[in-house]
């Protein structure tokens, strides 16, 4: 019996893990579309705002406010009304993980 729970407990934290890296490069390849305006890693050139560095709470209402139409923008308010609010709530834990 203890190695039947045993190899199930195994089972379940590699199906755990897998999970988990497949979150993580979702959200990354969500990331990546950002690049293009706010730059790799979330460092933008100037004239765009760098996302790297920012709290989880500033990004994610940020982006909220775009997606509510509360924030005018020329293109971020179509792009966040794309993301769900878990979608959203990854991306903004994703930049504000990246230190400066």
């Amino acid at each position: 019996m203890k190695t039947f729970c045993r190899f199930f407990s195994g089972l379940a934290l590699a199906s755990l893990s897998t999970w988990a890296s497949a979150d993580a490069l979702q959200v990354r390849s969500m990331a990546a579309s950002c690049a293009a305006c706010h730059g790799t890693h979330g460092l933008a050139q100037k004239g765009m705002e760098s996302l790297r560095g920012k709290t989880k709470d500033e990004l994610f209402s940020k982006m909220q406010d775009f997606k509510s139409g509360k924030k005018p923008a020329t293109l971020m308010h179509q792009i966040a009304k794309g993301y769900t609010d878990v979608q959203i709530e990854q991306l903004a834990s994703y930049y504000s993980s990246l230190k400066n």
